[in-house]
């Protein structure tokens, strides 16, 4: 109506994600007397199949849940440690990891779905794989975004990584030099791996053939992935950080996760009044950004902090001070990304994807998940449709920072699904992508929902912007040209190369009235992004 997404609303289940073909198949399992954690593992199994680029049951993930019986909000981390053979003090620089297997984790995230499954879930894991194997083995027509990503890749690994290219292409090209929209992608071998998870479960990756299989080619494509790393692998249940903002209670991933930018930027932001300011005005915009830079200045500097420092972090003192300098006027320049030192300006290339479901009973699931960078490292297990990860291009190869790669340690990543309740009651499941540009989006569409009572789906439609290291700002060109004129006089560097783009993420979340039980959902149109509701 009037150019605006319809509201997708529902009393009895619905998902949200960056695929029509992964959202109906989440929705398929609520039909079918799942709840949501079936309908996230779904989601999830079939974004493996329609976004190979993004999300594969090779990648790592995050999960903020929402576990109704109990009223209780928990998370599940299945971001993998380091592999124990990395190779420390070889690589001088991050992109050395970019491409290649030297580049790549172990597998987390089918260990996670199959976890969601089975601790919470009502269904098999068979079933719940279902939709996938169907999609994979029938194939599904690409969408935009399908075919603009696999175009990317196609001429990138082409022209500069033709080790790469034949392999992964016998998987995504269908012996095409480009693909188009509506051309059917087929995935046999990927279905065929599906299967035989379904019916051998996490064991067929976690030391079964899968896992042999991924080891051997990683090991001679020069990558220290081993047997043993995967047999270690065990997605671990905590408690979430939380902290208020307008009466709601944000629940999100506690450390190693850098999650707590988001609520430290929430923190800052709550002691301001936006209702004075006009909505997306300089005013609005220009306390936003300077607040989301003050956090991210802290999280650089204090990742991965242990309880007594996050407490810390997100108390009075540190908060007031923060908005002591928010409200000094002075320009705030400083990194966003994931030095202290600001780095050269680069364009986003990260590849995630979020996605939430939630039921009638009031249990939901966030999840954010990736391979890392389109289709991961490159390297494929062609005889399994796997595409490895190149999350290890997350850590530092460089001593001294607080997210250094080392055998066996953590990683620390900038995801941050998130569920906020009121009074102990689901109202709000959010998520998106985004690289170090995640809390971010959180924090802007929050603003837009909560502090001008925007929809939900508005608030995800309405201009954002990515910060970067230093003080430029990357914004969506549709804002005025005098708001933009503004606020390059108070000292942000302002670009404007797109109507829309994907450097701003591509959110997917869920609301929920207390009152009535109606859940609504929204996608983001940067995305492929599609509502499925029973």
């Amino acid at each position: 109506m009037d150019g605006k997404h319809p509201t997708v609303a529902s009393l009895n289940g619905i998902v949200a994600a960056a695929h029509p073909q992964a959202a109906l198949a989440g929705a398929r399992l609520l039909a079918e007397g799942g709840n949501a954690f079936d309908a996230a593992a779904a989601t999830a199994a079939a974004l493996n199949v329609v976004e190979p680029y993004m999300s594969g049951l090779a990648g790592m993930g995050m999960a903020t849940c929402r576990i109704a019986a109990a009223k209780r909000i928990r998370t599940l981390d299945f971001v993998t440690r380091v592999p124990s053979r990395f190779p420390q003090g070889k690589f001088k620089e991050r992109t050395e990891l970019a491409r290649g297997a030297q580049g790549c984790g172990t597998p987390g995230n089918l260990a996670g779905w199959c976890e969601l499954v089975r601790a919470y879930g009502r269904k098999t894991l068979a079933e719940v794989l279902a939709p996938a194997i169907k999609l994979a083995h029938d194939g599904f027509p690409l969408a935009e975004y399908n075919v603009a990503t696999i175009n990317e890749v196609n001429a990138e690994f082409g022209r500069t990584r033709p080790d790469l290219f034949s392999d992964w292409a016998s998987l995504y090209m269908n012996g095409a030099k480009r693909v188009g929209l509506g051309d059917v992608l087929r995935q046999p071998a990927l279905a065929r791996t599906l299967e035989a998870i379904a019916s051998e479960g996490a064991g067929y990756l976690y030391g079964g053939a899968l896992g042999r299989a991924m080891v051997a080619k990683s090991e001679k494509s020069g990558g220290c992935l081993s047997l043993g790393d995967l047999e270690t692998v065990e997605p671990r249940w905590l408690d979430p950080i939380a902290s208020s903002y307008r009466r709601l209670k944000v629940h999100t991933l506690p450390p190693p996760a850098e999650s707590f930018q988001y609520l430290l930027t929430l923190r800052i932001l709550d002691g301001v009044e936006f209702g004075k300011f006009e909505r997306n005005g300089v005013d609005h915009l220009d306390t936003m950004y300077r607040a989301i830079r003050l956090a991210a200045g802290v999280r650089i500097a204090k990742n991965n902090p242990d309880p007594e420092m996050l407490h810390a972090l997100l108390g009075d003192d540190e908060v007031d001070r923060l908005r002591r300098r928010l409200h000094d006027g002075k320009p705030i320049e400083g990194p966003t990304e994931q030095y202290i030192a600001p780095q050269p300006v680069s364009m986003a290339h990260e590849h995630t994807t979020s996605f939430s479901s939630a039921d009638r009973e009031g249990n939901a699931v966030c999840i954010t998940q990736s391979l890392g960078s389109p289709f991961g490292c490159g390297v494929v297990v062609p005889e399994h449709g796997i595409c490895l990860n190149n999350f290890l291009n997350w850590g530092e190869v460089v001593p001294g920072g607080r997210n250094h790669l080392m055998p066996k340690a953590e990683l620390a990543l900038p995801l941050a699904p998130s569920i906020a309740t009121r009074d102990d009651e689901l109202v709000l499941v959010l998520g998106t992508p985004g690289s170090y540009g995640i809390c971010q989006t959180q924090t802007q569409v929050m603003v837009q929902h909560l502090d001008y009572a925007l929809p939900l789906q508005d608030a995800i439609d309405a201009p954002r912007a990515r910060l970067w290291d230093g003080r430029r700002v990357q914004i969506e060109a549709r804002l005025p040209t005098a708001t933009l004129d503004s606020l390059r006089a108070r000292g942000h560097e302002i670009d404007t190369p797109l109507a829309w783009t994907m450097a701003v993420g591509g959110m997917h979340g869920i609301t929920r009235n207390p009152q009535t039980g109606v859940l609504a959902g929204a996608c983001d149109p940067r995305r492929d992004g599609f509502v499925a509701a029973i």
